[in-house]
């Protein structure tokens, strides 16, 4: 039987620790669970995330930093929704997770919602921004 449903976000470079402390930075509700960090001579260099659980507008995540060099990273093809309960909180989050990233749709009603926006932060994660 299964058991849960969590995002996990395989970060490369060892920023991982950065993304989360962005993410604590920008989401007033953020709330690191659990942290594990490579040992020297283990993953891709001591004190990077091994694998780390956090939540984010009662959504929970794990990230790492990957121990093996992909060829891959984030595609915009998969993202992170969040439902906004007001403007200001929509264009605050829009404004600092697009700092450094890229802008994939402006704020703005496109008919499936009347206020919405989509950005990659800097981490190369996306995020689709909604007004509800």
């Amino acid at each position: 039987m299964t058991r849960g449903l969590r995002t996990f976000l395989t970060f490369q470079g060892g920023v991982a620790t950065a993304a989360l402390d962005f993410y604590r930075d920008v989401f007033d509700d953020f709330d690191l669970l659990t942290i594990d960090r490579w040992a020297a001579g283990e993953g891709p260099s001591e004190g990077t995330v091994k694998v780390a659980t956090f939540r984010i507008a009662g959504g929970e995540f794990s990230c790492s930093d990957s121990p093996v060099d992909h060829e891959w990273g984030f595609t915009p093809a998969v993202s992170l929704w969040v439902d906004c309960e007001d403007d200001t909180e929509l264009e605050r989050l829009f404004d600092r997770l697009g700092d450094g990233g890229r802008v994939y749709m402006p704020l703005d009603n496109y008919g499936f919602s009347t206020r919405f926006g989509w950005v990659g932060d800097r981490f190369g994660v996306t995020w689709q921004l909604n007004l509800v």
